[in-house]
């Protein structure tokens, strides 16, 4: 058994990255494909489980680390003085960070504008590819608490205003006080199993925790972080929507064909003062309801800049799989380059859609497609 074990050990080191590269793209479409809502108890589980599994593994490697420090001269890091148990726990310890990490991307993803919200995507996709790329990194623990605190406040940012049905300044400031709290009985228990090395490199430890925490408040406060629990699930520019008597919403637009998901901005054909209209699907978890505004606004090519046109508020109720559908209008539309910035009441945004109004003489074919 032995035998097959050390085998098996040394296969995985010679083909190590080509196996993490793999397990990194499938672990990434696996989530994407199984994780539906953030509000859904198996979901949360899941990281929770996640969570609980690193913390042991963190416990477990360090412990090892330090008797060997106790017991010998050598670098607690030193490959010929660890045990095989150390080599599995590093990989273990790996493979769930990764899971977490590859969680939040999915969530966060779904909820974000990149255009605006791209710091914090930045971040944790840095964090995702130091998780398979740096894995010697695990044997310090500066590192693995680090991505242990950013995988814990990455989780109560949304888990959080779930748990409290509404989001806002000050529930966000309880999650990140609760990441802390965690963290700091997780720190204590830690401490008592490997007491050296946490003295060492405790106020390394303190300043890494520090800058992870400060970033991602300021992120938060520049509306630079993906408002989950909330998420646009469904939006588009249309000529026309009506709603019929089964509850579901007939829309009308240009067929634009495949080649419309590579277009910056959607073409609009539109005669002389024709209307314009936002459709948009609010997923909210149930019983949160929140106010959206939907922001129109139009590009100004001789400052260079978007000039706010209208601001409509409207109220998201929470529960529904596809999302809440809703719509704005804007009248009497003008040629030019326009988007609606889908945002919370606090601004941070949720979706935008992009088109560009194109005058034309006369009415352009359009489909008819149902909002169910």
């Amino acid at each position: 058994m032995r035998f097959f074990i050390t085998r098996v050990r040394d296969w995985y080191v010679r083909f190590e990255r080509p196996i993490s590269s793999i397990s990194l793209i499938s672990g990434f479409l696996f989530d994407a494909i199984t994780l539906k809502r953030v509000d859904l108890f198996w979901e949360n589980f899941w990281v929770v489980i996640h969570l609980a599994i690193v913390a042991i593994c963190i416990v477990l490697i360090n412990r090892e680390e330090n008797e060997l420090m106790d017991k010998k001269d050598l670098p607690a890091n030193s490959e010929k003085n660890l045990s095989r148990t150390h080599f599995w726990l590093i990989n273990i310890l790996q493979f769930f960070f990764g899971g977490l990490l590859s969680a939040f991307l999915v969530f966060y993803f779904r909820s974000a504008t990149l255009s605006v919200a791209w710091p914090f995507l930045l971040l944790l996709v840095f964090a995702f590819v130091a998780n398979e790329r740096l894995k010697r990194h695990y044997e310090r623990l500066t590192f693995q608490i680090s991505l242990f605190f950013l995988s814990l406040f990455s989780f109560a940012i949304f888990f959080i205003p779930v748990f409290f049905h509404k989001t806002g300044p000050v529930v966000f400031l309880i999650s990140g006080f609760v990441s802390l709290l965690v963290l700091w009985l997780f720190l204590v228990g830690l401490g008592f199993f490997t007491k050296e090395k946490f003295k060492k490199g405790k106020k390394m430890l303190i300043f890494s925790v520090s800058i992870i925490f400060l970033t991602i408040n300021i992120l938060y406060f520049l509306n630079l972080i993906p408002p989950l629990p909330i998420s646009l699930k469904d939006g588009g520019i249309y000529h026309s929507i009506l709603r019929n008597a089964s509850g579901n919403y007939i829309v009308q637009s240009e067929d634009a064909g495949w080649l419309r998901y590579f277009a910056l901005h959607e073409d609009f054909h539109a005669l002389a003062n024709d209307s314009v209209y936002a459709y948009t699907a609010i997923f909210s978890p149930a019983s949160f309801n929140t106010d959206i505004i939907h922001e129109w606004q139009e590009y100004d090519k001789n400052t260079g800049k978007w000039i706010t046109v209208n601001r409509i508020s409207m109220t998201a109720v929470g529960g529904r799989d596809g999302g809440y559908r809703t719509y704005s209008i804007k009248n009497n539309i003008t040629p030019g380059v326009w988007r609606v910035n889908v945002e919370t009441a606090r601004g941070q945004a949720i979706g935008r859609l992009r088109f560009n109004v194109i005058g034309v003489g006369e009415e352009p074919t359009l489909k008819t497609d149902i909002k169910d």
